[in-house]
């Protein structure tokens, strides 16, 4: 239906989508919009060690990401979570994997998108995902890529914020307010066994941010009492009859 509200998200680990918008995939999915997370990887090598020093398998390691990870995403409300099992550290996706984005792209037809900044020295996994969310939203949108499908529209691509924001060239140009999901979010966040040190972190970013917001919506005498929010930076340039 041309009127179907969707969006999807492309996460290198199974944990990104979690930190850096659940708040949005749980207040889109309340909004009545179907939120198709897709994780490239189980961020079994670099983002579990917590597992490795408890003496896990790779095989138990990747388990254990993927219950926790459908585990938050049950409490964001998630429409549809999908593992490609890639591998990470490094995170290489091949013309194939390509292919099978791309077919996702075009079957959910995203109204938007979310995913990574375009620069993370400090994991190369995020920066490509970004590239790549980039290069599969262009095929998608080709005629002339397997005629015939229904070719997709122009989505904003939306990135989210990078763990250590000072360094990575991000910007936010977008603040949305959470407040209302913060409870989904937080609860999605302990579902996350594996990296407990990340727990207050990503609550103190919200809580910045719920600043920013107030500040940015009318001052701090005037703006709206948002308490937790997350920022994002546009890609696109979004289009408006009024200022």
């Amino acid at each position: 239906m041309s009127d179907r509200k969707t969006a999807l998200v492309l996460s290198a680990h199974a944990a990104d989508f979690v930190w850096r918008c659940g708040g949005a995939i749980a207040l889109h999915q309340k909004l009545g919009y179907d939120v198709t997370v897709v994780c490239l990887s189980f961020g079994e090598r670099g983002e579990s060690a917590r597992l490795w020093k408890d003496g896990k398998t790779l095989t138990e390691v990747k388990s254990i990401r993927r219950k926790e990870a459908e585990n938050a995403a049950k409490a964001l409300n998630v429409h549809d979570l999908q593992f490609f099992d890639l591998g990470d550290y490094p995170l290489v996706v091949d013309d194939q994997n390509k292919m099978r984005l791309v077919d996702v792209l075009r079957a959910v037809q995203p109204k938007f998108m979310l995913s990574h900044s375009k620069y993370d020295p400090y994991n190369t996994d995020h920066m490509y995902t970004s590239e790549l969310a980039l290069e599969v939203r262009m095929i998608a949108q080709a005629w002339g890529h397997n005629p015939g499908e229904k070719v997709l529209g122009a989505p904003q691509l939306y990135l989210f914020e990078p763990h250590q924001t000072e360094q990575m060239g991000w910007k936010p140009d977008v603040f949305l307010d959470i407040t209302e999901v913060w409870d989904q979010k937080r609860a999605a966040i302990e579902c996350m066994e594996g990296q407990h040190h990340l727990w207050d972190y990503y609550t103190n970013v919200a809580e910045n941010r719920g600043n920013h917001f107030r500040r940015n919506s009318g001052g701090q005498a005037g703006g709206r009492p948002a308490k937790y929010a997350e920022g994002f930076q546009s890609v696109f340039p979004r289009t408006v009859d009024e200022l």
